[in-house]
């Protein structure tokens, strides 16, 4: 028998009710799965095995929950100079799906999945979507993307796992979406946050009422998004909007969801992930809510385990409240790659957002564009003015929406108004930094 066989031969796979277990069960639960995890990578990932050595810590020394704190960090880095298979813990033949980032910062990071993997995948997608709302018998509308990203398949599982029937419509081609939303008649769609804005804008194009459609749930995700999105979201459409959460690195989407009832951040499937956040500078742990980054260790992956991935999502670990013992991860509106240091003021897209939505007269279509004037970087908000109003109504948004930013967040910026439609549109992930220095 293989090392490999051995190690996953004891791999606890029993199913958990989230909503019933005591935390001191999960903890227990935890430990058991990390124990196995730690030593699967260990035997079976040349680069754990070198990266543990060289930390001076072994799958023995893993005797309690903190212990994890022994275990050297990954990267994102570290996954690329492995491309593309060194991760893999198990052989070839048993990997059964690859996926892949896009690869547009260098060396694409690749991920493998079991048949195990793909169940345990589906089952959590699946029970994100119960959490959501989403019922057998419902028809959802999947709009991510399918392909290399793990969005599209992803939640084309979990919603044939609870016996819901999926319309497997893919990201792009708005006008069709349009048209199958309507002729369809989904209860609920998964797509990126801004993609649905954009879908919104097209349903209104066609002469529909977006609020007249027959979605009653969104679950959105990919992308940081605030609450004041979400409740423009709601609005627009008349529906309900839930984050779930999720990352290619350690499975993809059904990491952590949200409660359609509580709608107060995604609660983390701790019995297959256990969370952590540090000081990003540090590498130090933080308390649980207290803001810092989020590490993630996987508990139940066989293909390919992941020990203390840096997420470099800023957030905080709150107590959970719809799933009492699990903890929650509060939402997710900045990483700390996203954040643009401009004259010594770090800010992020999600403020400008946050502070655009306050604002009636704006539309949420805007863009942030970096220049350097000489020795100093300049910011550009680019945002379209809105199409009912006149030119002088939304000139006055604007002077308010730079007041604002320069109030709130402390640094001068330039808000310059576009004509409607002028700005690209998400079709997935939404670009809105251009960097232009």
């Amino acid at each position: 028998m293989s090392k490999t066989t051995t190690a996953r031969a004891a791999l606890d796979v029993a199913e958990v009710d989230p909503a019933t277990i005591g935390r001191d069960e999960l903890r227990a639960l935890q430990l058991r799965r990390l124990q196995w995890t730690v030593r699967h990578a260990y035997e079976n990932v040349p680069f754990y095995r070198a990266t543990f050595e060289a930390a001076g810590v072994a799958p023995d020394d893993i005797r309690t929950l903190d212990d994890v704190r022994l275990l050297p960090f990954t990267t994102k880095d570290d996954l690329r100079s492995t491309y593309p298979f060194g991760m893999f813990a198990v052989p070839m033949s048993e990997v059964r799906r690859i996926h892949a980032s896009s690869g547009t910062t260098g060396r694409p990071t690749v991920v493998g999945y079991t048949q195990g993997d793909l169940d345990r995948w589906a089952d959590l997608v699946g029970r994100s979507l119960r959490a959501a709302g989403v019922a057998a018998g419902w028809k959802v509308h999947n709009a991510y993307g399918y392909g290399l990203f793990t969005g599209g398949l992803g939640a084309h599982a979990g919603i044939e796992r609870i016996g819901a029937t999926v319309i497997p419509m893919s990201g792009g081609q708005t006008a069709r979406q349009v048209q199958l939303i309507h002729d369809f008649e989904p209860d609920a769609i998964m797509c990126t946050p801004s993609y649905l804005l954009t879908i919104a804008d097209a349903i209104e194009a066609a002469g529909l009422d977006p609020r007249g459609t027959s979605l009653k749930v969104a679950i959105l995700g990919a992308e940081p998004w605030t609450n004041e999105l979400r409740a423009e979201i709601e609005r627009r459409l008349g529906l309900d909007a839930v984050d779930i959460y999720g990352l290619s690195e350690v499975m993809g989407p059904g990491v952590a969801s949200e409660s359609v009832v509580t709608k107060d951040g995604p609660h983390v499937w701790e019995d297959h992930f256990l969370p952590e956040t540090i000081d990003g500078e540090t590498g130090e742990p933080v308390a649980d809510g207290e803001h810092g980054e989020l590490v993630f260790t996987s508990l139940t992956k066989e293909a390919f385990p992941v020990i203390r991935y840096r997420t470099r999502d800023l957030t905080r670990l709150l107590p959970g409240r719809a799933y009492p013992a699990l903890r929650r991860i509060e939402k997710i509106t900045g990483r700390d790659d996203d954040m643009i240091i401009l004259r010594g003021v770090n800010l992020f897209p999600t403020q400008i957002e946050e502070l655009v939505l306050g604002i009636e007269t704006l539309t949420p279509h805007f863009v942030l564009e970096l220049r350097r004037a000489g020795r100093l970087d300049t910011l550009t908000v680019r945002i379209e003015r809105h199409p009912a109003l006149d030119r002088d109504v939304c000139e006055a948004a604007a002077k308010v929406l730079q007041q604002r930013i320069k109030t709130h967040i402390g640094t001068t910026v330039d808000v310059v108004l576009a004509e409607p439609a002028e700005l690209p549109r998400s079709e997935g992930k939404y670009k809105r930094v251009y960097d232009y220095r």
